[in-house]
């Protein structure tokens, strides 16, 4: 006997709680797969009979929903609920109120749908991944790190460098107005939807899928109506610097509200924040990860060759790179497409670097199965192989066309981090992608992954040797010196030539202009020991025109022995640090209360800032946009930035306050500050 329903009530707030998704609102349905929600329903006359009433239910996702693909559902009424496939039960007495239970299939297609009750009754629904469902391939056993990685909407990225990691607070925002919509938008507008949308709904199923196409989705090489449009060069005409942006937020939300144009512009960091933030919308535990000395292998050969003339300058006709850091993604799933041992954390990589099956993506790739030199695992093994363990070679062209390679113990793939679960620390998770070096079981990965140059590598040993110093409190502004200690351990005299350079870098390894330079012909350095320092004077009048927004100055050091025609080389990086910008937080923080936060920044330059900015963001501190205060004269050198810019937090917790000051002569430079919002 079907129900005569007059009215129904999706229960809204209770569901969405109940979802973990009542951060994005509890105006609408939202709920995730394998896991049971609630309908209350008004009968107009009559009343549910347990074993005699019976309702006739659809769920349907897509254009073309078919039951065959798993986008059209069709269940009636079951003594309880089963949560394996899709059904529903009443879990409430006999009456006319009827409270109806519904669970999609942990393996559903995610998106939107209609569900559609004895033909005539329909409302919709937003159903997502699951991880706190453990029939769910994203399922993850620790609220802790559910918190982290599907939760929270603020977190910590690193750049920087390999000895001097800075972490930059970024505002992932996945909970905010309209965000989820444009995640939901990225799928639809991928070019298998538009070819084929009901194949595509089907592969929403599989979170390996839509990994893959999220990987290919933020950025906008394939003119496919992406997120992001990548630029690497000095100048950012027709879009805003990299780094400009505080959030995904901003990004996602203009995207979405210009006809899906690309946002101009991103940097890996940039592609890798928005993956996460839309993944993390969508139900998939994400976290964005950062590899120092990260290698760019075109030709697929592991190693990454550089040619440097007796000036020390490299040739730069290779597309091979070593970048200086590099930021992906980690999405958690377990690969039933894969043996066993390959659940867990997958990387895949948004920025576009090489073609996958004709697509600028990558991944995603078990990091288990790069650790284990599995080359040939899905997707893209090979290339994040290389990244962390590419060997890097360099060769000394001399003026008479000769050769020499050089010893040089720079190594590929250092520090690889990520945020702690809980705290704003770094987490090194190199182990995770690499045994210790000179294990045997390194030695057994580069056998299973033919890395030739690796297997047959000796240690190069000249007698000679070259290393780079710091001086203490390196600051933007500054005048410092490094120095370049040589030394002789051979028995004999040497004499040498030694070129010690330093030049502007981009992230991405790009060398720019120089910045200081010093070439000795005549280094005479004694047997058994005998040690030369050598400094080098950078002065800021000559390298603040210079410098690009990372603040990165590369140091190289080159000793040519003139006897035996052997080089050594150190080389390294200096981030210059920013000054600090002072946050104070004025005021009780609580929900709906105003506070002020009071901005302060000291200028560190012997020269006038110009065009003055500071910017606030926040998830949910700022109403889901940022807030700017200008200053409207120059910043004198010593003198203090200072304005106090008003908020209204909306939630409560802990949140980060996402801080930018941005002028003519130091760029862009960071800050956050926690703070805990009370009810």
């Amino acid at each position: 006997m079907a129900l005569n329903i007059s009215t129904w009530d999706l229960a809204c707030q209770f569901n969405n709680t109940d979802h973990h998704t009542e951060l994005n609102g509890t105006d609408r349905l939202i709920v995730r797969r394998g896991q049971a929600f609630t309908i209350n329903l008004y009968l107009n006359s009559g009343s549910y009979q347990p074993g005699y009433s019976q309702l006739h239910i659809t769920a349907e996702t897509g254009p073309q929903p078919e039951e065959q693909y798993g986008t059209r559902a069709v269940f009636g009424l079951n003594d309880e609920i089963d949560d394996m496939c899709w059904s529903a039960a009443v879990s409430s007495p006999p009456g006319d109120t009827v409270c109806l239970s519904v669970c999609a299939a942990p393996d559903a297609p995610i998106g939107r749908y209609i569900l559609t009750l004895d033909g005539r009754i329909q409302f919709d629904f937003i159903l997502l991944f699951n991880p706190w469902c453990p029939r769910d391939v994203v399922y993850m056993d620790s609220e802790e790190k559910l918190a982290e990685y599907v939760l929270a909407q603020d977190g910590i990225i690193f750049r920087g460098d390999a000895e001097y990691p800075v972490p930059l607070a970024w505002y992932f925002g996945q909970f905010e107005e309209g965000i989820l919509d444009a995640c939901l938008r990225i799928l639809d507008m991928n070019p298998k939807h538009r070819r084929n949308p009901g194949k595509d709904c089907s592969g929403r199923r599989n979170v390996i899928y839509v990994t893959r196409v999220l990987s290919a989705m933020i950025n906008s090489n394939d003119r496919d109506y992406g997120v992001l449009e990548g630029c690497w060069k000095d100048t950012f005409d027709g879009g805003v610097s990299p780094m400009s942006w505080r959030g995904s937020v901003q990004i996602l939300r203009t995207w979405s509200s210009t006809s899906c144009l690309p946002v101009r512009f991103g940097q890996c960091w940039v592609f890798a924040a928005v993956a996460c933030s839309v993944s993390r919308a969508l139900g998939i535990p994400c976290r964005v990860v950062t590899n120092y000395y990260s290698a760019h292998d075109t030709n697929s050969n592991l190693v990454i060759e550089r040619y440097l003339n007796e000036k020390g300058e490299i040739d730069s006709s290779t597309r091979d790179m070593i970048w200086n850091y590099h930021c992906w993604v980690e999405s958690w799933m377990t690969r039933p497409d894969l043996p066993p041992g390959f659940d867990g954390w997958q990387a895949s990589d948004p920025t576009p670097q090489e073609k996958s099956e004709g697509v600028f993506c990558c991944g995603p790739v078990p990091v288990r199965a790069i650790k284990e030199g599995e080359l040939t695992f899905k997707y893209d093994a090979p290339f994040v192989f290389a990244e962390v363990n590419a060997d890097l070679v360099y060769t000394l062209k001399y003026n008479d066309g000769s050769t020499r390679k050089i010893v040089n113990d720079q190594k590929v793939g250092q520090k690889i981090s990520t945020k702690s679960v809980g705290r704003d620390e770094r987490e090194d998770i190199t182990h995770l992608y690499k045994y210790p070096e000179g294990s045997a079981e390194e030695r057994q990965v580069f056998e299973k992954a033919n890395h030739q140059n690796k297997l047959l590598q000796q240690k190069g040993n000249s007698g000679l040797h070259i290393t780079i110093k710091l001086s203490t409190g390196i600051r933007k502004g500054c005048d410092f010196d490094v120095f370049a200690i040589v030394s002789n351990n051979t028995e004999e005299n040497k004499k040498c030539r030694l070129v010690f350079a330093s030049r502007a870098v981009s992230y991405n390894g790009i060398i720019g202009r120089e910045c200081g330079f010093k070439d000795l012909l005549n280094v005479e350095l004694a047997p058994g020991g005998g040690e030369r320092k050598v400094p080098l004077s950078l002065n800021y009048s000559k390298y603040c025109t210079n410098l690009t927004e990372d603040n990165l100055i590369r140091l190289g050091a080159l000793l040519i022995d003139y006897s035996t025609k052997e080089a050594v080389m150190a080389m390294r990086d200096i981030v210059l640090d920013d000054p600090e910008i002072k946050i104070r937080i004025l005021g009780e923080p609580k929900e709906k209360r105003k506070l002020a936060a009071e901005l302060t920044l000291q200028n560190p330059l012997p020269e006038p800032l110009q065009g003055c900015c500071f910017t606030i963001e926040g998830a949910n501190l700022t109403g889901g946009s940022s807030i700017a205060e200008k200053l409207e004269s120059p910043i004198e050198p010593g003198q203090e930035a200072k304005v106090k810019i008003y908020f209204t937090p909306t939630q409560s917790g802990l949140r980060k306050l996402v801080v930018d000051f941005d002028s003519d002569k130091l760029g862009h430079v960071r800050g956050y500050k926690n703070v805990i919002i009370g009810k």
